[in-house]
């Protein structure tokens, strides 16, 4: 007896979104032309971490930054950012100033000093 293939027009997708402490990922069955919006809803997902706020944490898919009315296809993975603590660029600048004091990196190129 063979088993047929159930068709669907349903989309699967992930909604992700981790904290140092807890990560989830919860899928949820869509219909199409649905936005990222709208899957972020009924994943369920707010309920669980009432932190995320959707006017400020920026959303992606794979990776890939997106906006809320983008719509999704199937199997696509919608994950929610967490805002950065620090600019990365304004901490690179610290730490290489930093080196450059204790001697560590050359004061006009910031690359390492040769060991004598």
């Amino acid at each position: 007896m063979e088993s047929e293939a159930v068709l669907t027009d349903k989309l699967q997708i992930e909604v992700v979104f981790g904290t140092p402490l807890s990560q989830k990922i919860l899928v949820v069955m869509m219909d199409e032309g649905s936005t990222i919006e709208q899957t972020i809803q009924a994943s369920g997902i707010l309920s669980v971490f009432p932190e995320i706020d959707l006017s400020v944490n920026k959303v992606g898919i794979w990776n890939r930054t997106a906006k809320l009315s983008d719509t999704v296809v199937d199997l696509d993975r919608i994950e929610i950012y967490r805002p950065l603590i620090a600019d990365p660029k304004e901490v690179r600048k610290r730490r290489a100033e930093k080196a450059k004091e204790e001697g560590r990196a050359n004061k006009i190129t910031g690359g390492r000093v040769k060991p004598l």
